[in-house]
């Protein structure tokens, strides 16, 4: 047997297995028929179960759904065939329903009606609950005027005097629900991909990115752009949804990095298109260490000024005052190495001063010995006009 019809035949076995339906799951299914009290669903699978016709009627007593119709109803009882609800998901359950709510775990729907000391009064099924701040969301620090008018799912997580003193919990409910999309979200997380994420947190040296399932991954403040970024906040805030490149997948996928400026152009790709040695360019003074000025000759685009290319002034650090950072002007480009992303300039105040050594240097060449450029042109400043 050919492995396709391996395939078939395995596909086939396995959709001749009845479904497993469980007590408290959420399922979508389809209006079959209507018997005298209650209604026939199609919940796939050769399945199919029953809910009370009531539930699925305005408060007119006139039917809501017709044959062919989607529901979504829970699953309150596997004993003798399987019954669907409506009432939990939909905040009419009673008193008796809530208790068996609580005792199965089910999820029931709740309305967010106010910000009461310590979290928030939830309205379910005519009953006052109390959610506490932490167990509203998975997200902490949001604010409260978010949640308030909002219906969400929750679980009880206390029932006590005969319900009327209900604790319940939405987090619990999000933290299964993001357990069961992790899995799927690792799985397109792999070196290369570009995904869309939201970003969950700015810090100094970076921001993590939510991809997912509660999966994060950081991109860090030296992948966010070619050029310098002194504050990642400016570039990116929280909430935000930014596209990124997996770069690498680590410890089993416990440390992921992430890239933004992949997804631009590189400015060194091309360098060589735009600049050439012996050209004078005006450029930036971003950053004065103790070797030399780095100066920005384009966003993307740093040179360094070594110290050794400055004219000699007696002292050894009284180079550094010929220039100050945020100072514009004009550098010649002395050397040009683009798979090192590395480019020299020198400081060309004396434009007239270049031209001179650029002829010297010219004229010079058959017999001039091996020796740095830039020792050649801090020697030609530095020789008396005649």
């Amino acid at each position: 047997m050919s492995d396709e019809n391996e395939d078939f035949a395995a596909m086939f076995e396995a959709s001749l297995k009845p479904k497993r339906f469980e007590k408290g799951q959420t399922l979508n299914g389809v209006v079959v028929g209507f018997g005298t009290d209650v209604a026939f669903i199609d919940i796939g699978g050769k399945g199919e179960a029953t809910i009370d016709l009531a539930e699925l009627k305005d408060e007119d007593g006139d039917l809501e759904v017709k044959v062919g119709d989607r529901i979504q109803a829970t699953i309150v009882s596997t004993t003798g065939g399987i019954t669907l609800s409506r009432k939990l998901l939909r905040g009419a359950a009673n008193a008796r329903q809530l208790e068996d709510a609580f005792q199965s775990g089910l999820p029931v729907e709740g309305k967010v009606e106010a910000e009461v000391k310590g979290g928030y009064e939830v309205r379910i099924a005519g009953q006052r609950a109390f959610c506490p701040f932490s167990q509203i969301d998975i997200r902490r620090g949001t604010e409260p005027a978010t949640h308030i008018g909002q219906v969400y799912q929750f679980r009880i997580t206390e029932y006590k005097e005969g319900g009327r003193s209900l604790v319940v919990s939405r987090r619990v409910l999000l933290e299964a629900e993001q357990k069961a999309q992790e899995a799927e979200a690792r799985k397109a997380i792999v070196v290369g991909a570009v995904l869309t994420g939201r970003v969950a947190s700015v810090r100094e040296f970076g921001a993590f990115i939510e991809l997912g399932g509660g999966v994060q991954g950081l991109l860090h403040v030296s992948e966010m752009s070619w050029t310098r970024v002194a504050d990642p906040s400016q570039l990116v805030k929280p909430d935000e949804q930014v596209t990124v490149k997996v770069l690498r997948v680590e410890d089993d996928g416990k440390k992921i990095s992430l890239g933004l400026k992949q997804l631009l152009t590189d400015p060194w790709s091309n360098l060589e298109d735009r600049y050439e040695v012996g050209d004078i360019r005006t450029a930036r003074v971003t950053r004065i260490t103790d070797f030399g000025a780095f100066v920005e000759l384009e966003p993307g685009i740093e040179a360094l000024a070594h110290v050794s290319t400055f004219a000699p002034t007696g002292r050894a650090d009284a180079w550094a005052k010929q220039v100050s950072i945020g100072m514009s002007a004009p550098f010649e480009i002395l050397t040009i190495e683009p798979d090192k992303k590395r480019i020299g300039v020198a400081l060309a105040l004396h434009k007239q001063d270049v031209r001179e050594y650029q002829a010297r240097e010219e004229a010079a060449k058959p017999a001039e010995g091996i020796g740095s450029l830039a020792d050649k042109l801090r020697g030609a400043l530095s020789q008396p006009k005649k």
